[in-house]
Order: structure tokens, then C-alpha cells, then sequence
């Protein structure tokens, strides 16, 4: 009987690891990887990295820091969970495992623009596409950006790069999507509206280069995907805990869902989708689960 098992093993998971190893709780977190913050190719924003850490580092230094305190990290893929009178028990195909608490971490599936996948990959390393502006906006100052995303989330994505350059243009992959109140406020921000939508993307040494339906070949510095996520909450679904409209976990103040003795934290919850805030959910969730154990 694990006191915690935590699903998910980026930021927030490993956060909430080392939490409950340093309060001397048996804790097992199962990675299914394949995360965000593993793809990160460098961030900036984390306060005591000035010149940058990339995702992949810096999960392994969490790794690291939370083995040291004891917590059991493993891979896997959690199939099922079941309430129990004394917890949960944990599917994890050939064997289960039983906890008094459960933590879901499991974060958000970007939508990604119809690209091959390898070649995508290798754009994101290259900072040449890139999902995040709030994390990375400053990268980009002064350069030629395009978002690519004709719908609300895409024009606020590209009202928010604005302030960080003049010449931005918001693609379409489908159909555009925009009110007349957006369009209105995407020309008064001096924002480019493309509507025929992209035909082909193509990386170049240090360019994305995009052609439109109705002929014309664009070149950028880089290409913002706003296209939206699916949060992984099939397990929270299964457990019949309480999603948002847009699917994420709703939870309380002290990171517990609506079923009791299951938690969440991180881009699974509705909120900022950072890794400070993520950590910081993490923390408030493996203290409560701390304090509900002792109780």
C-alpha cells in the first residue's frame, strides 16, 4: 500500500515526488513519458537558470532530486483505477498497485499543424516552432512571426506576440474562425490576416516558409501553433471526477478533485500552463495529501 501514487512524471509529478519523499510518505510515480516539458528546447523563465535550461535537463535534475528523498519512479502506463474503501487501486496492465491517495499529472496533448513528425520535432529544437509565448515571447522580439490558429485562441496568441513585434500574421489551416470583433481588433493591432488556408510547410536553415491555397510563398522567422489541447483526463473521467468545459480537472483550492483522496496539478487543471505554476500546484496538492494522511 503506497501512501501516493502520482501519474505523471514531468514537472508537477516530480515536484509533488520529492514533496512527499521529504515528508517520509511511500510514494510511486509512474511516467507514461512523451510529456511537453521533455520537449522544450530551452527555458528561460525559471528563476536561477538565466542562460536557459532545456526541458529535458532540467526533468532529469527533478529526477534526480526526487529519488534522493525516496520517492519510487518508474515507466509505465496506468490502464484504469478503482476507488476502494481504503483508497485506490492502481491498473497498470500486468500488475496493480494499491494507494491511500491518488495524484493526476498527466498534462495536455498539443495540437500540432500536419507535418511530419520528425521534421516537426526538429523545427520545435530549433526554436523555428514553438507553442508557447508566455514562455518564450521575449526569444522572439523583432522578428518576422506568424501564428498559426484563425480562431479566438489564435488572436489572442497573436495580440499577446504583438507587443513583442511589429510584424506578425495570423495563418488559417481550415477554415477562419474569427468574429467581426476580433478581425477589428487584430487590424487596429496592425496583426496580417491570411484566410486562404496553408497548402505546405516547409523548414529552411533558419526559416518556415508557407504556402498559401490562393498561391502566395511566405517566409518566417517563426511559427506559433495555437491550434488548442486535449488534457489527459481519461483516468480522472473513468474515476468520475469533474471536468471543465474544455476538459481539464476541476479542483480545489488545495488541489483535491471532486472525488475525495484524488488530486491534481499541473496543465490538467485549469490554469496558467507553466512550469513554476505547475510546481506550485504540486506543492499545495503533496502537502495536502500530507496533512490528510496524517489526519
Amino acid at each position: 500500500m503506497y501512501d501516493c501514487v502520482i501519474i505523471g512524471g514531468g514537472p508537477a509529478g516530480l515536484t509533488a515526488a520529492t514533496y512527499l519523499g521529504r515528508f517520509l510518505r511511500r510514494t510511486l510515480l509512474v511516467d507514461a513519458g512523451g510529456g511537453r516539458a521533455a520537449h522544450i528546447p530551452t527555458t528561460h523563465n525559471l528563476l536561477g537558470f538565466p542562460e536557459g535550461i532545456s526541458g529535458e535537463e532540467l526533468l532529469l535534475r527533478m529526477h534526480r532530486h526526487a529519488a534522493r528523498y525516496g520517492a519510487e519512479l518508474v515507466s509505465g502506463v496506468v490502464q484504469g483505477i478503482a476507488s476502494t474503501e481504503t483508497g485506490f487501486v492502481v491498473n497498470m496492465g500486468p500488475q496493480s498497485v494499491e494507494a491511500r491517495t491518488l495524484l493526476l499529472a498527466q498534462g495536455v496533448t498539443n495540437h500540432k499543424p500536419r507535418y511530419a513528425q520528425e521534421v516537426h520535432d526538429r523545427a520545435v529544437a530549433r526554436g523555428l516552432i514553438r507553442y508557447c509565448p508566455v514562455c518564450d515571447g521575449f526569444e522572439v522580439r523583432g522578428k518576422n512571426v506568424a501564428v498559426l490558429g484563425c480562431s479566438d485562441h489564435g488572436a489572442a496568441e497573436a495580440r499577446f506576440i504583438r507587443r513583442y513585434s511589429d510584424t506578425v500574421t495570423l495563418l488559417t489551416q481550415d477554415v477562419s474562425q474569427l468574429s467581426r470583433s476580433d478581425e477589428g481588433d487584430l487590424a487596429r493591432s496592425g496583426i496580417v490576416v491570411q484566410r486562404a488556408p496553408i497548402q505546405t510547410l516547409a523548414v529552411c536553415d533558419d526559416s518556415i516558409l508557407v504556402s498559401l491555397a490562393d498561391g502566395p510563398l511566405l517566409s518566417f522567422d517563426t511559427l506559433y501553433v495555437a491550434l488548442g489541447t486535449s488534457p489527459r483526463s481519461e483516468l480522472a473521467r473513468m474515476a468520475g471526477a469533474e471536468l471543465s468545459a474544455s476538459g481539464c480537472i476541476i479542483v480545489d483550492e488545495h488541489q483535491q478533485t471532486t472525488i475525495d483522496r484524488l488530486f491534481a496539478a499541473g496543465d490538467i487543471v485549469e490554469g496558467l500552463d507553466q512550469i513554476a505554476v505547475a510546481a506550485g500546484q504540486a506543492a499545495k496538492a503533496a502537502t495536502a495529501i500530507h496533512n490528510r494522511l496524517s489526519r
